[in-house]
């Protein structure tokens, strides 16, 4: 199969690397500096297999008609990514990549059912700088149909991408989308310190914050009948599990699993827009829960806040210290009636 992917941040640049590697024919489709970068030098990507430069083929945008397309842009910028280049979009089979569970239906506006395939990327990647990236850790490639049965052409792809990574084909696609929804929650705590996720979970009432977000998330998730359904080496139980335990206990496993998640600084994907000076998907991780109820800020008190903050970092440019963060979220009065409820 010929492959675009369209999007060179962490994880765009990661796939076009190894698929590159692997000997498939690959396009990645950038930005003019990211495109200019990977015709100059090469795609630099190092951390879990090493350090390289792969001689990607990079433009700004779609040369011809490809048999596979995959977005790998952000969902906030799938709407101006297809629009750039929906000339050769006609006839290709398309995977989406996106956290969050709404970019298969923007998708769908514009692909019939059958062409539309679904994926949640469970490895972890860091975009630096145009044409590099950091591979943070390995992970499943979890691919599916987000309507009707799987057919042969989730066989098709998975096969092409398992030469470059371990793929796994799921039946409920949709349903593990909504747990990724989870394992992406706490991405917005980074986003408001500016830090890695090692540092910022470093501090244990941050990481308590998570917990309460994550509480609060699924709350309502379950609310509204919603199954989460297990990803491979990751079960449902685990989420579930920690939005309904002790606080303490559960903001302890949140400090050891992402203080040592990766050798590498790991910054969350919505930290990395920023970073970039771009708009970042809060609306489609942590907001997607304040879309699910009537009165935000009285029914999502948290998550309502979260997200105000975060846009509030990306309109005027400056992150927040760790004390206005607790301020903000009058933390020591959130934990501490969250402790009296459940003594």
């Amino acid at each position: 199969m010929t492959i675009a992917i369209i999007g060179a941040g962490a994880i765009g640049s990661v796939v076009a690397a190894y698929l590159t590697k692997a000997g498939e024919d690959v396009v990645l489709i950038g930005r003019e500096d990211q495109a200019e970068a990977i015709q100059k030098n090469g795609l630099q990507v190092r951390g879990a297999r090493g350090e390289g430069a792969f001689a990607v083929r990079a433009l700004t945008h779609l040369d011809q008609e490809y048999d596979l397309v995959i977005f790998t842009v952000k969902t906030q910028d799938i709407e101006e990514a297809y629009a750039h280049n929906q000339a050769f979009l006609k006839k290709c089979l398309v995977l989406s990549s996106q956290n969050g569970v709404q970019s298969d239906t923007i998708l769908a506006k514009h692909f019939d059912k059958g062409r539309l395939f679904s994926s949640v990327v469970m490895f972890g990647a860091t975009y630096t700088n145009p044409g590099e990236a950091v591979f943070n850790f390995e992970g499943d490639w979890i691919i599916g149909k987000p309507s009707a049965g799987n057919d042969e052409n989730v066989q098709r792809i998975a096969q092409v991408l398992k030469k470059g990574f371990n793929v796994v084909v799921s039946e409920n696609i949709t349903g593990m989308k909504w747990l990724k929804l989870f394992v992406n929650f706490n991405n917005c705590i980074p986003a408001l310190t500016g830090k890695s996720m090692q540092e910022t979970f470093a501090d244990m009432d941050l990481c308590r914050l998570s917990i309460l977000l994550l509480k609060e998330g699924v709350g309502i998730v379950q609310e509204n009948g919603i199954q989460l359904v297990s990803l491979p080496n990751f079960p449902a139980e685990r989420v579930c599990g920690m939005a309904n335990m002790p606080l303490d206990q559960a903001a302890g496993i949140i400090n050891k699993t992402l203080t040592t998640l990766s050798k590498e600084p790991l910054y969350g994907s919505i930290l990395q827009s920023i970073m970039r000076g771009r708009s970042s998907e809060i609306d489609y991780i942590n907001g997607q829960v304040l879309k699910m109820v009537r009165s935000p800020k009285d029914e999502a008190p948290l998550n309502a806040r979260v997200v105000e903050m975060v846009h509030q970092v990306e309109q005027r440019k400056r992150y927040f210290t760790v004390e206005e963060i607790k301020e903000g979220f009058n933390l020591k009065s959130v934990i501490s009636r969250q402790s009296s409820v459940v003594s």
